[in-house]
């Protein structure tokens, strides 16, 4: 099991991204061993964003495509933060005063110690300071 987080969604769907290759090698890996991807609806809304304000609306389009597409196929099941969920990702939030952790950051932490996933796509070694493995290992921080 892996989640799927805003850094390893933008760099696979953003062809001008600096890790694309990387990324899209590593997702296509991934669907090939049919490995159970999880991602979260607050890191969709993050990466959507993202996507919209840096490269534009269709490339934010795209992306949804490509999670669609994911969704569609079984591929990628969404967990939704909850009430609960965002109380203990508040909880680490205020804790962790010295790092940069957002709280879909946060939010995430929470998710995947709750389903016992232990391997991040990412590129943020925030997952790494909390103890998850950060796959693919080379990559930028968020």
């Amino acid at each position: 099991m892996v989640f799927v987080d805003t850094g390893g969604w933008i760099a696979v769907s953003v062809a001008s991204d600096s890790l694309h290759q990387l990324a899209q090698t590593y997702y296509e890996d991934l669907l090939s061993r049919r490995v159970s991807l999880f991602t979260s609806n607050f890191v969709l809304d993050e990466t959507i964003t993202r996507i919209r304000y840096d490269i534009g609306h269709a490339a934010a389009c795209r992306f949804w495509d490509l999670y669609e597409q994911a969704e569609g196929q079984q591929l990628v099941t969404t967990f939704w933060v909850d009430a609960a969920v965002t109380q203990k990702a508040l909880q680490i939030f205020r804790k962790y005063s010295d790092q940069r952790f957002s709280l879909t950051d946060c939010s995430s932490f929470v998710l995947v110690k709750v389903h016992s996933i232990t391997e991040a796509f990412s590129f943020d070694s925030h997952f790494e300071l909390v103890g998850f493995i950060r796959q693919p290992q080379m990559g930028r921080q968020e």
